[in-house]
């Protein structure tokens, strides 16, 4: 039966039937594994932001109409390889943060600061340069 509080222990399931944890020696390469997933959740998300900002600083559109739409710029380019391989980034940083989030709901103490201090050393090493990127997004799981 599933924990429904937090709790101290080294038996855990995570995210799989077939990922249980009766050792410490298991338990510790569990908690290694949930860490280095959450710093890769922060350095793919520094590659999305960095790729989105890139790809927002191409050259702007043509201003003649007739070019415009010839270009095939309307709707900012929503067809374009860029805009594809964006929600490519997206999509695997959404599933890699939604499993981080289903691994902590294994209530294990052990668990949530292997994830917390997962994702503050990857923000550390990733996500605190000089350069500001601001993104107009209000998803909290992005």
């Amino acid at each position: 039966m599933m924990h429904m509080t937090f709790y101290w222990g080294k038996k855990v399931t995570l995210l799989f039937d077939s990922w249980r944890t009766d050792s410490w020696t298991s338990y510790g390469l569990t908690l290694l594994a949930v860490l280095i997933a959450s710093v890769f959740y922060q350095y793919l998300e520094d590659r999305r932001l960095r790729f989105k900002a890139l790809s927002r600083s191409k050259p702007s559109p043509p201003s003649d109409e007739s070019l415009f739409f010839l270009l095939g710029y309307a709707g900012g380019g929503n067809r374009s390889p860029a805009r594809f391989a964006s929600a490519i980034l997206f999509g695997i940083n959404s599933a890699i943060g939604y499993m981080l989030m289903l691994a902590v709901m294994s209530y294990n103490w052990g668990v949530f600061i292997a994830v917390v201090v997962g994702l503050a050393i990857g923000y550390l090493f990733f996500r605190t340069g000089d350069e500001v990127v601001i993104v107009d997004n209000a998803c909290a799981c992005a």
